[in-house]
């Protein structure tokens, strides 16, 4: 019996000491963080452990609104400090500083706040690190090709003609909030084009699926501002676990099924449905591919395939991405033109050009002459970016603009703030196209405009964005005059994981002559 209490005495004070050290250890990293970051202007008031996490707003739109106003305020500061919780984070909304994190090769670990998104999207291209992220990103490059990405037109296409039928029954009816039937198109087309799946969101706009996606969202963003709920016992105890949990299933529960169905009909091609319009085109007859076939069939430099765990990674990367962040882009663009009929009678002008009086479908060579809806497109993701802001982790000790940053701490970008810097765009809140004119844009900083940012880590699927932003958004502007019936300070951002609107898009359609 002595001999067990010893044992019992001895371990617990090995265990004490070794919680002793541990504590030691992290408390000895975040008070050098601190001094070494004290110098950086930055929130008030900061608090020892907590940071400014209790003056942080719960609420994405209020959480948006303070740090962006927070940035405006101090536009002439080269960076600002904010801690949330015990970790450090250094805002940046300059080129210059930008510049200096996204070109480099040691910084391109994604911030501690991105483990929230791991259940979801595990840790493919958006989450991975490391050579992890570049033996994937290598792997993926090839299959966002301008030649595979023009087979893609087809899906593209169709899905805008649904969309157009169903505005056509709000022409001349007043104003309506659009944004939902925009979000169920672009979720119509990334379904057919990534997974090979035909889902008729649009058709069936009740999407359990899209619900999932906004409620997954949200709850992420706010336990990522939370740092008392980071830890999973404290979330499934007192936060959104549960609920977290409910999502996830119908998430996963989605393309899992996708992916298992479609690597069966690889493997066994004479048991594929032959009407099947998610995989054959409808007019064609031919068979279609998805990124998905693509992703079954690669193989890396050793010739082993992805398993289908890393594939539903991709997958609900690419789904996520893919959609939600292409919708917003969408319903910006037409809320915009929709407020500035002078430069949306400039893109219907180039449109009847290419176009006549036809309604017949975008080419790829047609993506080229619409120049100035790219012009239109870019100054919309300069004013509202789809994604607001992100983060890296700072990999090593450096210096931006002569503050110190040590490693560990993590660097916040903010395209929404970036985009508006007067040296690089006068008069920035107003919306002018012809800035990204070759000829008004080829002398701009690099990092200036980032709204798929840039550097090794640029969004790979960027091209894919562009073109599915110009077929919808023609075949919207050839059919419908737009009038936006919301003023600036109406549209109550929402600056989470994707930039929304509170209270969606409303605008009033007219069937063009």
């Amino acid at each position: 019996m002595a001999v067990e209490i010893s044992g019992l005495l001895l371990g617990s004070a090995v265990g004490t000491l070794f919680l002793a050290l541990l504590t030691y250890k992290l408390l000895g990293s975040y008070v050098r963080k601190w001094r070494q970051m004290k110098p950086i202007p930055g929130f008030s008031p900061t608090y020892p452990i907590v940071g400014n996490a209790l003056h942080l707003k719960r609420n994405g739109g209020d959480f948006f609104s303070q740090l962006i106003e927070f940035t405006a305020e101090r536009r002439n500061e080269p960076l600002l400090k904010l801690w949330i919780g015990p970790i450090p984070f250094v805002i940046l909304y300059h080129a210059e500083n930008i510049e200096m994190i996204l070109s480099s090769s040691r910084h391109i670990d994604k911030a501690y706040a991105y483990k929230f998104l791991h259940p979801w999207l595990g840790t493919g291209l958006l989450t991975s690190t490391g050579d992890k992220w570049r033996s994937r990103r290598k792997l993926l490059t090839p299959t966002f090709h301008f030649s595979i990405l023009t087979e893609f037109l087809e899906v593209m296409n169709e899905q805008s003609v649904v969309l157009v039928k169903k505005l056509e029954k709000h022409a001349g009816q007043g104003y309506f909030n659009c944004f939902n039937h925009i979000t169920l198109c672009a979720l119509d087309i990334i379904c057919e084009t990534a997974m090979g799946k035909t889902v008729c969101a649009q058709s069936n706009s009740d999407s359990e699926y899209v619900r999932s996606v906004y409620k997954m969202s949200d709850i992420i963003h706010r336990r990522q501002k939370m740092p008392w709920l980071w830890l999973d016992f404290v979330y499934y105890m007192f936060g959104e676990g549960k609920e977290h949990d409910r999502n996830l299933e119908i998430l996963h529960s989605f393309t899992k099924s996708v992916i298992a169905e479609r690597a069966r009909s690889l493997e066994n091609p004479e048991e594929e449905p032959k009407t099947s319009d998610s995989e054959r085109g409808q007019k064609s007859g031919r068979k279609r591919r998805a990124f998905l076939d693509l992703l079954l069939s690669t193989t890396d430099e050793h010739g082993k395939r992805l398993s289908h765990e890393d594939i539903q990674e991709e997958v609900d990367t690419f789904m996520f991405e893919g959609h939600d962040t292409t919708a917003a882009a969408l319903n910006w663009v037409l809320y915009l033109l929709g407020c500035h009929p002078e430069e949306q009678r400039k893109v219907q002008e180039e449109l009847d050009e290419v176009f006549g009086a036809s309604d017949r479908h975008v080419t790829a060579d047609d993506l080229k002459k619409l120049r100035y809806l790219e012009c239109a497109i870019k100054e919309s993701l300069r004013l509202f970016p789809s994604v607001p802001f992100f983060a890296r982790s700072i990999c090593e000790d450096c210096h931006i603009n002569g503050f110190k940053v040590p490693k560990g701490a993590n660097a916040v970008i903010i395209p929404f703030s970036l985009h508006r810097d007067p040296r690089y765009f006068p008069d920035p809140e107003e919306f002018h196209p012809e800035r990204f004119l070759p000829e008004n844009s080829s002398n701009r900083h690099p990092y200036a405009f980032i709204p798929f940012s840039a550097g090794l880590r640029n969004c790979i699927g960027q091209r894919f964005a562009l073109m599915e932003e110009k077929v919808v958004l023609s075949a919207v502007l050839r059919r419908f005059q737009i009038e936006s019936s919301q003023k600036r300070e109406e549209l109550q951002l929402l600056g989470e994981l994707i930039l929304r609107p509170e209270k969606g898009i409303w605008i009033k359609l007219q069937k063009r002559r």
